[in-house]
């Protein structure tokens, strides 16, 4: 009986690890044909001959795109919004999820900020309005006009608040009893124990400041100074030969748009693969103790 059992469980594990394999599989197909294409010549990406592996290898497609100033110009101010983006939402988001984590009874108008913030999840004034404020703060064609308006992520607010509501009380009255202050407490017991979640919410913060393109374009009225996804957004879709010089004009003949477009995307995807996986187990360990509840 006990045989069959373990028999049983060990089909199960291999099941699972096959499934599980061939799934991750199937999420980095996408990724190494676009890599592919990106390492292949005009011709054969244009024949449609690239899958899996390059043809005919060459790296013209990145010497188009990593050596254009557009290019060079668009990652620095995308870098200098993930810097400041995610100081910026990590340390608004700690400073709200510590006080809402508390009890009525600690903190009398607690329900009346909780629904505030969750209603601004559920409802939101336009786009109209959105670019009015913003306009009318002077932040257009400013970094700040990136970085400001998203400055509190309330779903990031929720799960480190969950977190902090995890931990013990004892460790808070403890501290109370020995004279810290709450600002002593947050910052010496509640942030080292929620290193995870915290982990887990500047991951979300630089993936959501990386990836964003939609505000570049609307806040930003000089192309020069689009983030790198804003300047992929209008090279890949719309073509603007704008950014295009004379000399990039005579590369193009061993360059096609298509090799172009990938070599693009996989540079700007490159850097979020390299920092995901140190991230990782701090990501899962997040979001399992942050949706935790007593």
């Amino acid at each position: 009986m006990s045989g069959s059992k373990i028999t049983g469980s060990q089909a199960f594990q291999w099941f699972n690890y096959t499934f599980l394999s061939v799934a991750a599989f199937l999420c980095l197909v996408p990724i190494i044909h676009v890599f592919a294409v990106s390492l292949s010549s005009a011709s054969a990406a244009g024949s449609g001959e690239v899958l899996l592996w390059p043809v005919d290898f060459t790296l013209s497609s990145y010497k188009f795109v990593v050596l254009k100033e557009q290019f060079l110009q668009g990652t620095w101010v995308s870098v200098q919004r993930v810097v400041l983006g995610t100081a910026i939402n990590c340390l608004l988001t700690i400073l709200i999820a510590y006080p809402l984590s508390k009890d009525s009874r600690s903190f009398r108008s607690r329900s009346v900020y909780a629904w505030y913030f969750v209603f601004t999840m559920l409802f939101g004034g336009g786009l109209i309005p959105y670019y009015m404020t913003v306009k009318s703060t002077g932040l257009i064609d400013s970094i700040w006009a990136l970085v400001l308006p998203a400055a509190v992520p309330v779903f990031n607010v929720i799960l480190l608040l969950n977190f902090f509501r995890s931990l013990p009380k004892e460790m808070e009255e403890s501290g109370l009893i020995d004279g810290a202050g709450h600002y002593r407490i947050m910052w010496a017991i509640y942030i080292p124990l929620a290193m995870p979640a915290i982990a887990t919410i500047t991951l979300f913060a630089l993936v959501g400041h990386w990836n964003s393109w939609f505000d570049g374009i609307i806040f930003m009225n000089n192309p020069h100074n689009y983030p790198l996804q804003s300047y992929l957004q209008t090279i890949l879709i719309k073509r603007d030969t704008s950014f295009i010089t004379p000399e990039e004009v005579k590369s193009l003949i061993h360059v096609s748009e298509r090799t172009s477009k990938a070599a693009q995307v996989f540079v700007a995807t490159l850097p979020i693969l390299v920092i995901y996986p140190f991230l990782q187990r701090y990501f899962v360990s997040g979001i399992v103790l942050g949706s935790v509840k007593e």
